[in-house]
């Protein structure tokens, strides 16, 4: 077995429907088997999913145990000499899987390996580069300092801005959402950290397998990340999980650190994660005693590119949700720039999501097409044909 996915869902089986169905197409040509670990979903997720893919593994948690306990759970199941830990709101273009196997091959002394990711609005994710938080490099993103010099070598470490976006390049940290490890590397320093709940578990292994001395390497294959579609982060629970993370990570890696490093270190933590409780709470006090009445959101356009078949469709489940719509038949051949020649010129304030028939357009290509043309207001949907069903970074409409 060459490779072996696991993804934990929790409550997003459209994103994971859509997610899954970019794996599979990924998947052409490689032997590999695909996990599913469902974290007490209470959407019905694995029910649904089941009747769509029957040749996935699924487990059923019967309690929410987190993403790093779930995750080694079904990596001690598997077998492949890859395992790629994914996250479900994610879709990888058709190339990417076989592309970063290749890499692995070639390079023996890669522990892990991470991927170019986009944000719906096709600009690339800092996160797909980090560096070790140490505490100067944490010093550093506290204070600002990271975000003010983001290109420089020391001050802007923590997303490794200074290395280039289209050749690849060691980093220290690989992104959980798409982390291809090398089982042979992961037994040897061991599996996900499983006193991390969620957050810091992939900076966590990310470390240990320096530490063993693996690299850690980014590759510029393109995949979509919807940035963690399935949590909350304005609730008081993920601020707390966030910020207890990194607590552990520091206690862990860099609690034997002097006096004058680790005091500091510990109290912006703690002050980090008072301070966006505060805030959180100050907002909701203000809005509960009338203070200010928050803007209604406006309704984002749409414009929905496809097949006839799937405009069709489009135009009648527009119709039925009220959406301020667009339609044009297109695909690959006739259209290959997609929406970009349909949007030159013109000015867009209100936000315009451009939904592609996944029929009609590659996944590969609707992330070319987003990842070399972004333009402010414009984010990216899908139009699956199957099950009739749009997805955009904020919903799902079917």
């Amino acid at each position: 077995m060459k490779l072996s996915v696991v993804i934990v869902n929790y409550n997003v089986k459209h994103y994971l429907y859509q997610c899954l169905d970019s794996v599979y197409k990924a998947l052409d040509g490689i032997e590999a088997e695909v996990f599913v670990v469902d974290n007490h979903s209470r959407d019905d997720s694995v029910e649904y999913l089941q009747r769509r893919y029957q040749n996935v593994n699924y487990i059923e948690m019967n309690h929410n145990l987190g993403f790093a306990r779930a995750n080694n759970i079904a990596i001690r199941q598997s077998e492949g000499e890859y395992v790629l830990l994914l996250n479900p709101d994610t879709v990888v273009g058709e190339k990417v899987l076989s592309n970063v196997v290749q890499f692995l091959d070639e390079h023996p002394e890669a522990g892990a390996v991470g991927v170019r990711m986009l944000n719906a609005d096709g600009i690339k994710a800092k996160e797909s580069r980090r560096g070790v938080p140490t505490p100067m490099t944490a010093f550093y993103k506290m204070t600002g300092l990271c975000n003010r010099f983001p290109n420089h070598k020391r001050l802007g470490h923590y997303y490794m801005g200074d290395l280039p976006w289209d050749e690849p390049g060691e980093i220290d940290v690989v992104s959980g959402a798409f982390c291809m490890l090398r089982r042979e590397a992961m037994y040897k320093v061991g599996l996900l950290d499983e006193d991390f709940f969620m957050y810091g578990e992939d900076i966590d292994l990310s470390y240990r397998l320096l530490k063993g001395g693996y690299k850690n390497w980014y590759v510029p294959q393109t995949i979509l990340h919807y940035k963690g579609e399935s949590t909350s982060k304005s609730s008081f629970r993920h601020v707390h999980v966030f910020y207890e993370a990194m607590y552990i990570f520091f206690k862990k890696h860099f609690g034997n650190s002097s006096f004058l490093i680790s005091i500091p270190i510990k109290c912006a933590i703690y002050l980090s994660a008072t301070w966006a409780l505060l805030k959180m709470q100050t907002g909701k006090m203000k809005k509960a005693l009338g203070f200010f009445s928050p803007r209604r959101k406006k309704e984002p356009d749409y414009l929905f590119i496809g097949s006839v078949a799937a405009i069709t469709q489009c135009r009648k489940l527009s119709r039925k949700k009220g959406l301020s719509s667009e339609f044009q038949v297109g695909n690959e051949k006739k259209l290959p720039d997609g929406h970009i020649s349909l949007i030159e010129g013109k000015e867009i304030k209100n936000t315009l999501i451009v939904v592609y028939d996944t029929n009609s357009y590659s996944y590969e290509t609707i992330l070319a097409i987003f990842a070399e043309n972004p333009v402010d207001n414009v984010q990216l949907g899908t139009y699956n044909p199957h099950t009739k069903t749009i997805i955009t970074l904020e919903e799902v409409l079917k």
